[in-house]
Formats: C-alpha cells, sequence, structure tokens
C-alpha cells in the first residue's frame, strides 16, 4: 500500500493525474513516397501490415502537398522512397512528407532509401565542387528524419555524413542465394569474380571468398572533364576460358560494365554475367547492356524499372524482403549486423 502511495505522490510531482497513467505500446507504421510504391507494398505486405493511407498532390505549378490520412501520433514510421527518374521531385516529396511526420508528432521517423540520392558526390574531385550526399543528408536530418537506412552506399563514407544511426544494407545475400541456386557445378568449377574497377576490389573479394573463386580486378581510367567516358587499361588475373561474374553496386549508363564484359571476352572469358544492386540504367544503358559481351544482367528493384527498360537476359530480384527484416530488427531494437554474419 506505501508502495502505491508512492506512486500516486510521484505522479502529482510530474503533474500526472493519479489512475491516468497507461502503459503505451510501440506502433509499427510503414509509409511511403509515389517513387517506388510496388516495393513499398511488397514491404508492408513482408511485415504484416498495409501501407499508411496518404494523400498525394501535384499542383499545376509543380509543388508538392502530402497528407497522411490516419494519426501516426506516437509512431514509429519507416518511410519508403527510392530515387529513380525524377530524382530531384522523389527529393522534395520525401523531405515533405518528413516535415508532415514530424508535425503529425510522430515518434521516430526512419528513412528506407533503397538507392541514396547524390551518392556518387560523396568527395571534391576538383576545387569548387559540391559534396552532394552530405547536403541530402543534412536536409533530411533537418526534414525531420531520426534514422536512415539503405542498400549498398556507393561510398561507406556516407554513412558519417547523417547526424545520427545508418544501416548500411547489403544486397550480396539476395544476389549470392540467386547465384548459388542458378549456376551449374560445371560454371561454379569455371568462376572468376571480377571487379569492374580498383574502387570495387574489397566488395568483389568479398563475393570471391563466399564462392570459392578466383579474382580478377580490371583497371580503368575515367576522364574527370567528360562524363560516362570510361577507358578498359587492363585485367590483372585469369580469365580465359572462364564464366566471369562482374559485380558491382549500380548500372547507370552501362559504360563501365559493357567496356569491362568486352575486355573480359577480348581476353578469352567464356561468359560474362553482370551483377548489380542498383539499375540507374539512364539512356542508353539498356542499349549498351544487350551487347553481345553480355550473357546476362542481374539486378534487385531498388529501383523501379518500366517496362521500356526491361529486355531479355536481363533478371531483376525482389530487395523488399531484406528490407522488411532490416526494419523489423530496427523496430523491435535488434541488431541489423547480425542480419549479415558480423559483416557490416
Amino acid at each position: 500500500m506505501a508502495r502505491k502511495d508512492k506512486t500516486v505522490d510521484l505522479d502529482r510531482e510530474r503533474g500526472i493525474a493519479p489512475g491516468l497513467v497507461a502503459k503505451t505500446k510501440k506502433r509499427l507504421v510503414v509509409a511511403a513516397g509515389r517513387s517506388h510504391l510496388a516495393l513499398a507494398g511488397e514491404v508492408a505486405a513482408v511485415l504484416g501490415t498495409e501501407l499508411v493511407p496518404t494523400e498525394y498532390r501535384t499542383f499545376a505549378s509543380g509543388e508538392i502537398l502530402t497528407r497522411f490520412e490516419v494519426s501516426i501520433r506516437g509512431c514509429d514510421v519507416f518511410l519508403i522512397q527510392s530515387f529513380g527518374p525524377p530524382v530531384n521531385e522523389w527529393l522534395m516529396e520525401l523531405l515533405i512528407m518528413l516535415d508532415a511526420a514530424k508535425r503529425a508528432s510522430a515518434k521516430r521517423i526512419t528513412v528506407v532509401a533503397p538507392y541514396y540520392p547524390y551518392s556518387r558526390q560523396d568527395k571534391k574531385g576538383r576545387g569548387r565542387e559540391p559534396i552532394s550526399a552530405r547536403l541530402v543528408a543534412d536536409l533530411l536530418r533537418t526534414a525531420g528524419a531520426d534514422r536512415v537506412m539503405s542498400v549498398d552506399l556507393h561510398a561507406a563514407q556516407i554513412q558519417g555524413f547523417f547526424d545520427g544511426p545508418v544501416d548500411h544494407l547489403f544486397a550480396k545475400p539476395v544476389l549470392l542465394d540467386h547465384f548459388q541456386r542458378t549456376l551449374s557445378a560445371e560454371d561454379r568449377a569455371k568462376l572468376t569474380v571480377v571487379s569492374p574497377d580498383t574502387g570495387r576490389v574489397r566488395v568483389a573479394d568479398q563475393w570471391s571468398d563466399s564462392l570459392g573463386a578466383p579474382l580478377a580486378i580490371i583497371h580503368k581510367r575515367r576522364d574527370p572533364n567528360v562524363a560516362n567516358q570510361v577507358t578498359v587499361n587492363e585485367i590483372v588475373g585469369h580469365v580465359s576460358g572462364r564464366v566471369c561474374l562482374l559485380v558491382d553496386d549500380m548500372i547507370d549508363t552501362g559504360g563501365t560494365i559493357v567496356k569491362a564484359a568486352q575486355a573480359l571476352k577480348a581476353n578469352g572469358a567464356e561468359r560474362v554475367i553482370v551483377a548489380a544492386t542498383h539499375a540507374v540504367f539512364s539512356d542508353p544503358a539498356v542499349e549498351r547492356l544487350q551487347d553481345a559481351a553480355v550473357d546476362e544482367v542481374v539486378v534487385t528493384d531498388t529501383i523501379p524499372l518500366p517496362e521500356e527498360k526491361l529486355f531479355p537476359g536481363l533478371r531483376v530480384l525482389p530487395i523488399g524482403p531484406l528490407l522488411a527484416r532490416a526494419i523489423r530488427e530496427v523496430f523491435e531494437d535488434g541488431s541489423v549486423t547480425s542480419m549479415f554474419d558480423g559483416a557490416a
């Protein structure tokens, strides 16, 4: 009895009316911008919920308005927005949705950006250049994001741009599972993992370990004054008569990947398979990727691909289950790192 009275006294000191204290349960809410509603819907379905009803408007002037149609007060909100074209419109929509969620008294807001926008502008290559990846992080934080979740950041240093927790997910388990199931024993015996440039060697080396395959590296030069122009110089490693698996984080115009594939075939490679997380596929990527040097392209659906960007030889793997599992770990205060065997 004395214990109960003490609690009542404490409640009075805090300005809480006795008897009105109630325990609250955490509530998970999945919301989404319009950039990739199919992926967001899949994530919600895996989590056993539905996307929160949201009103979207784009006015004649180009201005955007979003409004959540149900209360999200006190909720743990996971806001999904990917960044295919038009990137700037989707970024602005995300910022507006963040502001709406913050003003609606959401308890915590996590931005789930499967593909992080402006990720290639992560450092100054020349004088008087911006670091736009940092600017995006600042915008997200200012608009109300408490946490960011993304898949295969172009540079790991981007995690340090955001003043708060960043969950860096990896698509490798999704892609790796596909190849372990589909590659024949003969192909596995002849497999060589290839890094398309020196910047992706660490990732390619991890693939090499996982598949028990040797590693080859392509040395390339890129003209800093000319966008999307690549020259392949030499191949380090044995590729003649091998099934070469080219691994990269993204395919934009396809110039790097196709030149690499051509160089591999010119050096005697039997087959060239391309694996990448983000299918940006800016023109003329689709045309280039149908080059005779490329036998197969495997990507994930972090970025929506319209019908006109699909082609024979392209395989798109679902990333939704991976995102859903990561969201559940964050919501339940679990470990995201454990999803990748501690290699995060």
